[in-house]
């Protein structure tokens, strides 16, 4: 080889190594981001989510979120005292909690960002000649009625009104509710409060609570209710044997989880629906936020939500807040190195998060929402700016789009024509237990489009979905075998590149090493191992 031709090879050998670098510099950063841990309590209305979120920041980008469900009104007071770093709640803090406890004052400054959409949806455990019903329908009014006392056994009237495909069974009613001051129960009391006030003002008398009678986290029990803490509590009662004939108000993914049905309720334009990710979408278009600076800033308002007259919405619809710190106290938990964990957590959320949301049991945040969230991030100290909405791979809209516009919305189904009032009624399952129930009242039957074809509702006990094991819980709601309903996330990460160096980057640096290994040495070796080799050489 000339040496002209070897110095061309290396040339050449430079410029492909430096391709190669050049790619692997690309892919990774010039110094990984690292992050402080922040921990948070609060609901457990939104834990599903919040457990897979967590999971998958710690996956990809190495950053530790603690998270307890306590539930939100144990969280908000964590906030107020100042002991956590974020909170999450359905409701704002309360200037008179009705438990009698001390005012929920925060001693630093904070804000409401939305985080999950999803429906306060009711599991049940119903059997019609052995075989579990899946397809139970009601109205309003009888919700507020069993959870109020009013009808207490599943033959009574009303229900067999909404339901003409079943005849319902001679059986007693057991209301499942939460014992602990929860979100779920605010939500679910404001509605109640809202679209039935008469029926809930007179039950709030019959207990001793004052009237008028509104929004409250503390569910008043009496007669044969029965009192359980946590979603996974109530869930976990309906799920088991003894509990056939309950019913509960929990997260529509915790319904999934267990492998039970939940009611599809009647909406103001006539049909029953479902809280399905779309009929959540579509019946949040119409929620309005507060606007107003104040105590509530930033918080929900449901009226219009109530009562959407589209006919693919589910009336129970709503979202959840994180609870987010405005400034750093001295000598307090959080910090501006914290801030920006908290910040990046909330830009993931709100944007790659949300497309989790409908396989965890929820709906997506609509882009008025997500606006909404981006504008309390640039509030967090220490946090990067939130993220440019062309940017955001939110489900809900893609780049260009307007808050008004939802794309899930837009490709939403309309409910099936069984699902209307009237004689025929779907005997498609819902929730976690799709297999449809077969007619056993007067009224015809249908399909709607979730149906499993040639499957019939069973009464085996479902097995936890995220293990696969079946769970038991004693009559009190504890967990004494199995896995249970944890609050595990069943769907399978959403994984995204990952800012730090990882085997991914090693592998390719290391290639490009050997690339230019492989290309320089022979030329550099080969010359000296022929003159050794030659004849008369020294040896």
């Amino acid at each position: 080889m000339t040496r002209k031709n070897f110095w061309a090879r290396v040339a050449r050998t430079v410029s492909i190594a430096f391709i190669v670098a050049a790619s692997v510099a690309n892919v990774v950063p010039a110094q990984a981001v690292t992050y402080d841990p922040i921990t948070g309590t609060g609901s457990t209305w939104s834990q599903n989510a919040l457990d897979q979120w967590r999971s998958n920041v710690a996956a990809n980008y190495g950053m530790k979120v603690n998270y307890s469900g306590v539930g939100s009104s144990a969280g908000r007071r964590d906030f107020a005292a100042g002991t956590v770093d974020y909170a999450v709640s359905e409701i704002p803090f309360q200037s008179k909690p009705e438990d009698g406890s001390a005012p929920e004052v925060p001693t630093r400054g904070f804000a409401y960002m939305p985080i999950v959409a999803g429906g306060s949806s009711f599991m049940y455990n119903l059997k019609i000649g052995g075989v579990r019903v899946s397809n139970l329908r009601l109205s309003g009014e009888t919700i507020t009625k069993i959870f109020t006392g009013v009808i207490t056994n599943w033959n009574d009237p009303a229900i067999a009104t909404d339901n003409p495909g079943l005849s319902m069974p001679d059986k007693g009613i057991v209301p499942v509710v939460r014992s602990d001051g929860s979100g779920s129960t605010a939500q679910f009391t404001l509605w109640m409060s809202k679209q039935h006030t008469d029926l809930w003002n007179s039950y709030c008398a019959s207990v001793g609570k004052a009237t008028p009678c509104g929004l409250t986290s503390q569910y008043p029990l009496t007669g044969n209710m029965k009192g359980q803490s946590g979603s996974s509590g109530v869930a976990g009662y309906v799920s088991q044997d003894y509990g056939e004939g309950a019913i509960t108000y929990v997260e529509y993914s915790y319904a999934l989880e267990s492998g039970f049905p939940v009611a599809k309720v009647l909406n103001t334009a006539g049909y029953y629906v479902e809280p399905t990710a779309p009929s959540v979408a579509v019946d949040l278009m119409q929620a309005q936020i507060n606007s107003t600076p104040g105590p509530d800033y930033l918080t929900q308002i449901l009226d219009g939500v109530y009562n959407n007259t589209d006919p693919r919405t589910y009336p129970l619809s709503s979202y959840s807040y994180m609870i987010v710190p405005t400034e750093v106290v001295a000598g307090g938990v959080f910090t501006a190195n914290k801030g920006a964990t908290l910040g990046a957590f909330a830009s993931y959320l709100l944007c790659e998060g949300q497309q989790q949301a409908e396989a965890l049991g929820y709906s997506p945040l609509p882009m008025n929402l997500v606006l909404a969230g981006f504008a309390q991030i640039g509030r967090i100290p220490g946090s990067a700016p939130a993220p440019d909405p062309a940017a955001c791979n939110n489900p809900t809209f893609k780049p260009g789009d307007s808050p008004s516009s939802n794309q899930l919305a837009l490709t939403a189904p309309q409910p099936a024509e069984c699902d209307k009032v009237g004689a025929n009624q779907c005997t498609t399952g819902t929730g976690g237990s799709l297999a449809e129930t077969p007619i056993s009242g007067a009224g015809t039957g249908g399909s709607a489009s979730n149906a499993v074809a040639g499957s019939v509702a069973s009464t085996a006990a479902p097995a936890s979905a995220t293990t696969g094991v079946t769970a038991s819980y004693d009559e009190n709601g504890t967990l004494i075998s199995g896995t249970g309903i944890s609050g595990a996330a069943v769907a399978a990460p959403f994984t995204l590149a990952s800012s730090a160096w990882g085997a991914g980057q090693s592998t390719m640096l290391f290639a490009a090493v050997l690339l230019l290994a492989a290309a320089l040495l022979p030329p550099l070796i080969w010359p000296r191992l022929k003159r050794k080799s030659a004849p008369g050489a020294v040896k």
